[in-house]
């Protein structure tokens, strides 16, 4: 058909059709790339073989178990300090208590909040022992117990303060017979109380 007697321009309609086509190669290219190759290494998920085929299935394993790393991770990061900066040297010492037939004794360690106290204790019988703490600032017996147990010879671990106070142990002898309680600490520890029945509180200072 003419116009005019001068026959149409068909170069733009035909070069509008070919940039279509090439547009939608484009896009299905882009998309059998992401269905057969992004999503088996990205995501793990491989609904037509290829991922499998390429190998690129564990690489989406591997970015599944990372991403759950990772968030368990934040949900239990932790709230102390990695770094807990001490303005006292290093303390370390070990010391024997004899526990009376139906006695008993408190042995408890100043710490800073977030300081650390390594302990090993050893008792000669069975004994009941409550791991509890002081905070600064308590009423007047109150008490935050970390462990209670009965019937006990020995206990090793590490405690890290919640809290600024004093943290030890109370040992109770519940036989009819003299017990020795041998204990072993280290840690940025300044001062110790001792506690007996009717005496007087024993204080030790470390430098």
């Amino acid at each position: 058909m003419t116009v005019n007697g001068a026959a149409p321009d068909v170069a733009p309609i035909v070069a509008r059709e070919r940039i279509g086509l090439v547009i939608a190669a484009a896009l299905l290219v882009a998309g059998l790339v992401f269905v057969g190759a992004v999503l088996p290494a990205e995501y793990g998920i491989d609904p037509i073989g290829t991922g499998r085929l390429l190998g690129l299935t564990p690489l989406g394993d591997l970015q599944k178990q990372m991403s759950a790393f990772e968030t368990t991770r934040a949900g239990d990061a932790p709230t102390a300090q990695t770094i807990v900066a001490a303005d006292r040297k290093f303390a370390e010492e070990t010391r024997t208590f004899t526990l009376e037939p139906r006695g008993f004794i408190e042995y408890k360690y100043r710490l800073d909040k977030g300081q650390a106290l390594f302990f090993s204790w050893a008792a000669s019988a069975a004994v009941s022992v409550e791991f509890h703490a002081e905070p600064d600032g308590a009423p007047a017996g109150f008490a935050e117990t970390y462990e209670k147990k009965s019937g006990v010879t020995s206990a090793s671990g590490t405690l890290t303060a919640p809290f600024s106070g004093i943290h030890g142990w109370y040992w109770e002898n519940t036989t009819d017979a003299p017990v020795t309680v041998t204990l072993s600490s280290a840690g940025f520890y300044r001062l110790a109380y001792e506690f007996r029945k009717e005496q007087p509180a024993i204080t030790k200072t470390f430098q």
